[in-house]
């Protein structure tokens, strides 16, 4: 590892390193292994990415597949996943093989749910390419695919052996996935690492700069905020707490519950951290409303997202559809709703069943014309 490189380890029953970086592909066949098969999962927009990551690997000595799948949210579903695991069945792939999720969130939410599926478990490597997959989707062993009925809702917990965050990957990167990648960032800010904030209201260009100091610290800490809640709660079993005195993993959630629900009605067509950002204002909204946050700290949300150019409000006139989509969302309870609310900065908590009454306002404190 030299100077420039940064790892993270998670220390879960099975821990393994992230590493952040630049200039990490050579360090594919080093976290491999000992395998024969190497299946390489990536999006269409990664094709010449896939291609040589594969020519790589065939010239380290492995048998290297590479599964192209579509862009984004449209890989993420039973069809897409039923075709991954018809590719690796022709090619022979056994449980001493690995699987590699090259690309965004999605590509790596998708790879990991295969890999957690063939022959019941098999080695994963995720090679996120965005910043949203670096800080959130391919760390924490989270995978899924969506469902007509909601996101993410089919799925299972399955840890990576290892994750590389190539930070030259994001070179390319259009400045929008750029600015939905902070929105993971400034979640870890509010639920447990309030200097995010704090850097990114000092430097907010710093915080959008791709080759920034700024950034690269920004984007570690989340990993950190990320490896810490994970490794204490891997499979959210502290949601079973009615109280919400220990939320565990589901800290991690802030902001997701509405945040899926504007996902759904948008069909998927919305920014996951533009999405967040906005339940994230929303769940400040619920907090205040309910006398459990201050108002400091519940307008800081939106002052801190719209420096760096998220969204802090919603269109009006959709509340049937997004209590609807809420109903489903994978931290419902029954029928009771249930939210990771703040009791003050960096002091996440739940707030189970909230009155209608609530929910409403809060939406129509965040809805705009």
């Amino acid at each position: 590892m030299t100077s420039a490189e940064i790892r993270v380890t998670v220390r879960t029953a099975s821990p393994y390193d992230v590493v952040v970086g630049t200039g990490l592909g050579g360090r594919l066949p080093e976290v491999i292994g000992d395998a024969l098969r190497v299946a390489i999962i990536h999006p269409e927009a990664l094709v010449a990415r896939g291609d040589a990551c594969q020519a790589s690997l065939v010239e380290a000595g492995y048998e290297a597949h590479a599964i192209e799948v579509p862009n984004e949210e449209s890989a993420k579903t039973s069809d897409v996943a039923a075709y991954c695991w018809s590719v690796l069945g022709r090619s022979g792939f056994t449980r001493s093989d690995v699987i590699v999720g090259l690309g965004g969130g999605s590509t790596t939410d998708l790879a990991g749910f295969v890999a957690a599926t063939w022959l019941r478990g098999v080695r994963l490597v995720q090679v996120p390419t965005t910043l949203l997959g670096m800080v959130d989707a391919a760390v924490g062993g989270k995978t899924g695919i969506n469902t007509a009925e909601g996101k993410n809702l089919v799925g299972a917990f399955h840890e990576p052996i290892a994750v590389l965050c190539d930070l030259a990957a994001l070179d390319t990167l259009p400045a929008g996935e750029v600015i939905s990648g902070l929105a993971e960032i400034i979640k870890c800010g509010f639920v447990a690492d309030p200097r995010i904030l704090d850097m990114v209201e000092q430097e907010p260009s710093g915080a959008r700069d791709i080759g920034s100091d700024v950034l690269r610290e920004l984007v570690v800490r989340a990993i950190r905020v990320k490896a810490g809640v994970v490794a204490d709660d891997l499979t959210e079993t502290a949601a079973a707490d009615p109280t919400g005195a220990t939320p565990g993993r589901e800290v991690l959630n802030y902001g997701h519950t509405f945040g899926h629900a504007v996902e759904r009605v948008e069909r998927y067509q919305f920014r996951h951290g533009a999405a967040v950002a906005i339940g994230m204002c929303y769940a400040a909204e619920l907090a205040r409303l309910a006398g459990r946050l201050d108002d400091a700290t519940a307008d800081r949300h939106r002052h801190v997202l719209e420096l760096v150019g998220l969204p802090i409000s919603y269109r009006d006139g959709l509340w049937e559809s997004l209590h609807e989509a809420m109903r489903v969302d994978k931290k419902a309870r029954g029928d009771a709703l249930r939210f990771i609310i703040l009791a003050g900065l960096a002091r996440p908590t739940v707030l189970a069943a909230p009155d209608l009454t609530l929910l409403t306002a809060a939406y129509d404190a965040i809805s705009s014309d």
